[in-house]
């Protein structure tokens, strides 16, 4: 079977197409566009398989991407291309509502028109799967809620709104058109190769550099953790075993405050590599309070029920298991940060 996966360069994708390339037979194509946030080097394992190949294409780019369908003859389409830092959307929407509506709706227009001419058998193999985020359902603030897939959309930022209204397309390419599509809502994703911008790489990288650990806010801020590996597992099962046209919710169960969180790697980080900073007693005194993002949602939590009992799927990773294996990469790595 033929994967074809946009993004593939970045965090979660090239997590997916390690996976496939080392557990299965199948080929990957990997459209990427090698925007800042991507690293080659977080596929160098794979590289040089034969099932491996690699198109440097921007997914807005509507002619070289049909050329890519036509070329490739995926039996799938995973989608995880998009702008996904808040703060940037905050700062420069433009290219989020480019890259992650116009993008979407590119892929969506090309993959339809592969699609409506496949013959029977293909089309009933083909699917298209979109990986989208909890960020979409909007702000749970101060209640014991949890997103459900039936959730109403309420998204906070330009980053969350662009996801939402790439959701609202692919759902619409379905009813419209009959494309096979499927969309997945995770919450936040951890592990190895991920982007230096984000808070758990940034937290590590800064106790190894004895820098100011920056928090928003109050630092009271919840989200739910998901170890990337059983992320893409996830995703995988979705594609395989769903019904056309399903939504699931993929979380890992581990909300945590933002600030609970960073002491929590600080203390894990002061017995794998104690200080010796006469100057700092413990690196959770590298803290830093900032001012608060703007529009900053208090909560979310993902009830991934829906999963577990329709597909049988569930994490591997306690949170506990997780971040301690993603400690250790970083310190075995330390060059994915710029450090020596």
């Amino acid at each position: 079977m033929k994967y074809l996966i946009t993004g593939g360069a970045g965090f979660i994708g090239s997590a997916m197409i390690r996976h496939i390339i080392n557990t299965s037979e199948d080929q990957v194509i990997n459209i990427d566009s090698l925007s800042y946030a991507s690293n080659l080097a977080s596929l160098d394992e794979i590289s040089k398989s034969s099932r491996y190949f690699f198109e440097n294409e921007n997914i807005c780019n509507k002619s070289e991407i049909y050329n890519i369908f036509l070329n490739y003859k995926p039996d799938y389409v995973v989608h995880f291309a998009a702008e996904s830092h808040v703060d940037n959307s905050i700062n420069t929407p433009d290219v989020f509502m480019q890259t992650n509506i116009m993008g979407t709706y590119n892929l969506l227009i090309n993959a339809n028109r592969y699609y409506q001419n496949l013959d029977k058998q293909s089309k009933d193999n083909f699917r298209f799967l979109h990986v989208s985020t909890d960020e979409v359902y909007g702000d749970l603030s101060e209640t014991d809620d949890f997103f459900e897939e039936n959730t109403k959309y309420d998204p906070s930022s330009p980053y969350s709104a662009s996801k939402a209204a790439s959701d609202h397309l692919v759902r619409a390419w379905r009813r419209t058109y009959g494309l096979p599509t499927l969309i997945t809502n995770c919450s936040n994703n951890y592990g190895p190769y991920q982007h230096n911008e984000k808070l758990i790489p940034t937290v590590i990288r800064n106790i190894l550099c004895k820098k100011k650990i920056p928090i928003y806010g109050n630092g009271t801020n919840i989200r739910d953790w998901l170890y990337v590996q059983d992320h893409v597992e996830a995703i995988l099962n979705v594609l395989h075993n769903s019904d056309i046209g399903e939504t699931y919710n993929i979380g890992g169960n581990n909300q945590i405050r933002n600030i609970d969180l960073v002491n929590k790697i600080c203390t894990i980080l002061d017995n794998k590599i104690p200080n010796q900073d006469p100057g700092l007693s413990k690196y959770s005194d590298l803290i830093e309070y900032v001012e608060d993002r703007a529009g900053h949602d208090i909560k979310y939590a993902i009830n991934a029920d829906k999963i577990k009992k329709t597909l049988d799927w569930h994490p591997k990773e306690s949170f506990e298991t997780g971040i301690d294996k993603t400690i250790d990469w970083y310190i075995n790595n330390k060059s994915s940060m710029g450090l020596k």
